[in-house]
């Protein structure tokens, strides 16, 4: 996946949340993004997903630039697979059918194709006793199960997770970020926000630190963990991995 940011900045409450950012990625499998709340992860995020556009500023993916008009980027959304920190599952659907929707609605799938690749993601993922039930009756890590697959259900070009364990015990951290690193190992191209630092130093290929709307850091994982350069993130560093 080769990623360029040109200049990005956006603005909430007259805050600058991204700051004029710029980076070249040209070769990047698995990109893990940390940083303090309200650093600007999650909104770096949400533009690559066309959830939100910028004041200013470009991002382009594999060469192709994200819209900012409303009709391209409906377009744009539908070949990317997110994945919330809420899950943001129909809480009116089983598991199955939170999978099959999306297929039929917006990628014009027949019910029958839409049914097997889904049936085939709850078995992959360890949840075919459970497509039968609404969320309500799932546990954290099964409901987070059952969004990656959705995600993964449209073959998109692309995953993006924002915070996937925030919400978890441990017990159901450990079920997502192991498959999240299944997907890794099959050379799937994804972008992860985080706040699991060891994960993200095993699952990168790339680190970004995020700190007050701006890129303090960037490199590989044996270069922002092990000999972090910056003040900033040797002290976020210390005080995440203090216990």
């Amino acid at each position: 996946m080769r990623l360029s940011i040109r200049q990005l900045t956006k603005y909430f409450e007259g805050k600058a949340v991204l700051d004029d950012i710029s980076l070249e990625l040209s070769d990047v499998h698995s990109l893990a993004v940390i940083g303090p709340s309200g650093g600007g992860k999650s909104t770096l995020l949400r533009i690559i997903a066309g959830l939100l556009v910028p004041e200013t500023g470009k991002v382009a993916i594999n060469g192709r630039e994200i819209p900012v008009e409303e009709e391209y980027l409906r377009r744009y959304r539908m070949t990317i697979g997110m994945v919330f920190q809420s899950y943001n599952l129909f809480p009116h659907l089983t598991a199955l059918e939170n999978i099959v929707l999306p297929l039929q609605r917006v990628h014009h799938m027949g019910r029958e194709e839409a049914l097997s690749q889904s049936g085939r993601l709850l078995h992959r993922f360890g949840l075919s006793a459970h497509g039968h039930k609404k969320p309500a009756l799932l546990s954290g890590g099964q409901k987070q199960r059952i969004a990656i697959a959705r995600a993964v259900a449209i073959r998109p070009s692309f995953l993006l997770f924002d915070e996937p364990t925030s919400a978890l015990d441990p017990e159901y951290t450990s079920e997502v970020l192991d498959v999240i690193e299944e997907l890794r190992e099959e050379r799937k191209d994804l972008i992860l926000v985080t706040h699991e630092m060891g994960f993200a130093k095993s699952v990168a290929d790339h680190v970004l630190f995020l700190d007050e709307g701006k890129i303090v850091s960037s490199g590989t994982p044996s270069e922002i963990f092990e000999n972090p350069a910056e003040k900033r993130l040797r002290v976020f560093l210390d005080k995440v991995l203090k216990y």
